[in-house]
């Protein structure tokens, strides 16, 4: 059911959810009206008016709660993750028990006011105000930790929220809402099921002052050209085509795993993972032999069973554009290591994909897959592994490899995207902004830059 106003508001259609290990529909949703979103709007606003927007002590005690209320609910919430998301059982609890460990993080922040002059003549200070309603529209590939992120630092600031989560994955996100619902104030947050439809709704809405949208780049496109005429703030975080370089003085065998996994883990469906590998001539085919071995040995299966480290890809439409893009880098000579087709069994299940001897001509190389096939590109001069790595409309992460740290660092600040590592990747902290150059979005995610985020400054200069 939606949470509208602190109730839970049964839905008139219903739309079905699958399970991408079976490829059968399991549950259904409802699908918000747009009586529903109006409904959720005006409690939104309603509760912005009152003291919500006043009280930051009582919104701290709000995100605590609504911590402790995730994670008594983390077991049935990360079931649900498991079932509609498709990564396994133990990563999908974790997922939740994640989400509720960012509302204590927000719990515990504060939202500074900066002195910019304090002397005889006048006192000035730079200050932070909510912007009002947040609408909060969150992808399938982690549904529950995104839809934090974006409640976390809203609520911090005095906003509130009416969400709306992906249609491939609603049900974790309704259950979420549930579970906190004793702990919010009825209508500081709302959660709706829904298509598209309803996130253009929310979007397109006059009330609705600030967006917070982690999905495609063609969406956000979409969204940006519906907020420009009411000029609402956004925060788009979109796409990657993460390259990880590798140097000429790595160790291929003792880097392919972190390569691999980092690749890999969520089945590849992670906005900053790995998704190309330049490597040098030198070491190309023994890190692709390595890599491709990591693949093989990877445990693909049902993701409710214990043993399982890959699941499927999660939705229908997103295995026929993997599949397509390793279908196209195979007709352009491209050469399968390990995978490169479906496996022999119900449900969206690739088989992890090494592919070698390809460049950016291929469609693998040149777009975000997003899934379980990873290219691996040799080079002959760094500059031009540093080119190629470039080339693209994406800047999100990326990461270089090496034995020699210092090196690695002038690499890696050559690199056009938003956080570049040395030696990891997807190494992430609360304290660190996240964001991407280019398509890969505007704005950024965590630390005071991601809660700045959420907020107007305001400047109010008081005479002595």
């Amino acid at each position: 059911m939606h949470l509208i106003d602190g109730r839970l508001v049964p839905g008139r259609d219903h739309f079905d959810v699958v399970n991408p290990a079976t490829g059968e529909a399991f549950a259904s949703c409802p699908d918000a009206t747009r009586e529903d979103v109006a409904a959720a709007m005006e409690a939104a606003t309603r509760v912005f008016a009152n003291d919500w927007s006043r009280d930051a002590e009582r919104r701290r005690t709000v995100l605590r709660r609504m911590a402790d209320a995730v994670e008594a609910h983390a077991d049935e919430i990360g079931r649900l993750v498991c079932l509609e998301q498709g990564k396994p059982l133990g990563m999908a609890v974790g997922e939740a028990h994640g989400a509720a460990q960012i509302f204590r993080l927000y719990a515990g922040e504060t939202v500074p006011i900066e002195v910019l002059r304090d002397d005889e003549s006048a006192r000035v200070t730079l200050e932070r105000r909510p912007l009002g309603v947040t609408a909060a529209i969150t992808p399938w590939n982690y549904p529950i930790a995104t839809l934090a992120m974006k409640i976390g630092p809203a609520f911090l600031v005095g906003n509130t929220v009416v969400a709306k989560p992906s249609p491939f994955t609603p049900l974790s996100s309704l259950a979420l809402a549930a579970a906190v619902r004793e702990a919010v104030p009825p209508g500081a947050l709302n959660v709706l099921g829904g298509g598209d439809e309803v996130g253009a709704w929310l979007t397109a809405h006059p009330v609705t002052r600030k967006i917070a949208f982690t999905g495609s780049v063609s969406t956000g496109k979409h969204i940006m050209r519906a907020a420009a005429d009411d000029l609402k703030r956004m925060t788009l975080e979109l796409g990657g085509n993460d390259p990880a370089i590798v140097l000429p003085d790595a160790d291929p065998k003792a880097i392919a795993p972190m390569l691999f996994w980092n690749a890999f883990f969520n089945s590849g469906q992670i906005c900053m993972a790995v998704k190309r590998v330049y490597a040098p001539e030198a070491l190309y085919r023994p890190l692709c032999d390595e890599l491709a071995v990591l693949a093989r040995a990877a445990r693909v299966g049902d993701p409710l069973d214990a043993a399982t480290e890959l699941g499927p890809v999660s939705t229908r439409p997103q295995l026929r554009h993997v599949t397509e893009l390793v279908d196209d880098a195979r007709a352009r000579g491209g050469r399968m290591l390990a995978g490169g087709a479906r496996l022999d069994r119900p449900g969206f299940f690739l088989a992890p994909t090494i592919v070698a001897d390809v460049d950016a001509s291929a469609r693998l190389v040149a777009e975000e897959q997003f899934g379980p096939a990873l290219p691996v590109v040799a080079y002959r001069d760094l500059d031009d592994a540093v080119e190629q790595a470039n080339a693209t409309h994406y800047g999100l992460s990326a990461s270089v490899w090496t034995s020699d740290v210092a090196r690695g660092a002038e690499v890696a600040r050559r690199l056009e995207c938003g956080t570049a590592w040395v030696n990891k990747h997807m190494d992430l902290g609360h304290y660190a902004p996240f964001g991407g150059f280019k398509w890969s979005g505007i704005g950024r995610e965590n630390g005071r830059w991601g809660i700045d985020e959420y907020c107007e400054l305001q400047v109010v200069n008081v005479p002595k």
